[in-house]
């Protein structure tokens, strides 16, 4: 990355540009990450950067914060070519970056994480200035309107607050340039509401902000240009305003997706589930609802409704209080995991990192290791026999990988997903339960999940799907549940839900009043 005389003339025609990145090119062993990418953040203004999953967002941002090094093309901040051996350059250049999942340090408090690497030493002792340290970070969160004492471990905070932790950190450096990668993946509709405030007062304040999200309510509500990578390849940039819903998903993934939930083709047959009066004291009480063959069944509620921990108890995480559950008209008590997969009833977690897959194995050896017993023989486990049913279900859901001997980890998150139901299909089920089926996942693999939900409905399993996205869940169920803090407080059918009928049943509203 050359200083030539060309560059800077550059930079004095665009002097609204605080950083611009011009034929970025990335391989890896076997890949080629990002291939002649082009972008440029101008001061002051929040740019989208959006993309499906394994379009090269993640390998953009690092080259910005200095993680790898470019193969190809430069890099211009304020005009000036850079190059950053590592992160510590680029945090020096007032570039910060706050990512998806908290890189904190959760046994230290709020202060310890604002100010390490940069604390305030006291001369001539070499002690750190702790009091001082206390009532900068103090107001630093009062001035994201986060009221919590600074003593506070991190560990202890949600995740909405440990973002504003994460931002305050990067106030404190005077970031002139702050990345915020799916910031709002984890976060309620109100702690949204509330990062939005923060996002557009650091625009105010004349921040730069990359702003990564799968949400496209996250762009049209927050940012000014939006640039599209598929397949490490720059696709173009527009404003933001201008740009519509159907063009931006045909800019994502290549081609038109006229119909983003498939068409039912399922049939609803005899009852297979029925839950009477379950409780757990504390999270959920009084819920009854029945689930027939081939059915897709909604639960929609505001997070910590208790929807979780209702089906975490019919998967046997947790033990009810009270309550009866019929599989088949045959009562049954999953005390643990693996009697509910017995009996028939799977889940795939909402958080499939920490309870849905072991990232640092096979994809073979993931899927099968729910019924790993039917691999058995004797002492040893038929690899063969678990290969070859990896493949099969690999290839019903057209899961994008080079073998089936590719580790978890490298896959995209849409994929991850597709193993984590990949097992579920290995086991005997009746009932399978999807909480969160399609977080984190981009446009192009939420349509390809749609489908296999909708495929494994019409294949007789009687399907759950617990989601925060109600167009999803309008657009996908055959009923949708509503619950507010741990009870039923609606049920609709298809053709009579709508996202208003249910938002109200959500918080427990009449006549637009909570009550």
């Amino acid at each position: 990355m050359s200083d030539t005389s060309e560059h800077v003339e550059n930079s004095i025609t665009r002097p609204d540009v605080i950083l611009e990145l011009r034929h970025i090119t990335k391989t890896f062993p076997g890949v080629k990450a990002l291939d002649n990418v082009n972008f440029t953040l101008k001061r002051g203004e929040i740019h989208a950067l959006m993309g499906e999953n394994g379009a090269g967002k993640s390998t953009f941002i690092k080259i910005i914060t200095g993680v790898h090094p470019a193969d190809e093309g430069e890099m211009l901040l304020e005009g000036r070519p850079v190059r950053f051996r590592n992160p510590k350059d680029a945090q020096r250049a007032s570039i910060a970056a706050i990512y998806q999942h908290s890189t904190s340090y959760p046994h230290l408090s709020i202060t310890e994480n604002i100010f390490i690497g940069h604390e305030l030493i006291r001369a001539g002792t070499k002690t750190i200035r702790w009091r001082e340290l206390h009532d900068r970070a103090r107001a630093l969160m009062l001035n994201l309107s986060c009221d919590i004492d600074p003593h506070t471990p991190v560990g202890s905070l949600t995740v909405a607050e440990r973002q504003i932790v994460e931002i305050a950190k990067a106030i404190s450096t005077e970031s002139r340039i702050i990345i915020m990668d799916e910031p709002t993946a984890s976060l309620s509709s109100r702690e949204c509401e509330n990062l939005y405030r923060i996002t557009e007062k650091l625009r105010k304040d004349g921040v730069s902000i990359i702003f990564i999200s799968h949400r496209f309510e996250d762009m049209f509500r927050l940012a000014d240009e939006v640039t599209v990578l598929r397949d490490g390849r720059y696709v173009g940039t527009w404003d933001a305003g201008e740009i519509s819903s159907g063009r931006l998903i045909n800019a994502m993934v290549g081609r038109e997706i006229d119909q983003i939930y498939p068409k039912k083709k399922n049939r609803i047959g005899e009852e297979v589930l029925r839950v009477e009066g379950y409780g757990k004291t504390g999270y959920f009480r009084g819920v009854s609802f029945t689930l027939r063959r081939g059915e897709i069944l909604g639960f929609s509620g505001l997070v910590g409704s208790g929807r979780t921990d209702i089906m975490q108890c019919l998967f046997g995480v947790n033990a009810p209080d009270e309550g009866k559950v019929f599989l088949e008209g045959k009562e049954i008590q999953a005390r643990h995991p693996s009697e509910a997969l017995a009996a028939g009833i799977g889940m795939i977690p909402e958080d499939r990192h920490k309870q849905g897959l072991i990232l640092d194995w096979e994809i073979y050896k993931n899927v099968t290791l729910g019924k790993l017993v039917k691999y058995v023989r004797g002492t040893i486990v038929r690899q063969e026999e678990e290969r070859a049913r990896s493949k099969s279900v690999a290839q019903r859901l057209n899961l994008k990988a080079s073998s089936v001997y590719d580790k978890a980890s490298s896959l995209s998150g849409g994929n991850q997903q597709k193993v984590v139901v990949c097992k579920m299909l290995d086991s005997d089920l009746k009932v399978l339960i999807l909480d969160e089926p399609t977080k984190g996942v981009d446009v192009g693999a939420k349509s390809q999940i749609y489908e296999i939900i909708n495929d494994l409905a019409a294949g007789g399993y009687g399907v759950i799907m617990v989601s925060s996205d109600m167009p999803e869940l309008i657009g996908v169920c055959d009923r949708v549940i509503a619950v507010h803090e741990g009870t039923v407080t609606g049920e609709f059918t298809a053709s009579e839900v709508t996202q208003e009928k249910l938002l109200e049943r959500v918080m427990n509203m009449a006549g637009g009043e909570a009550v």
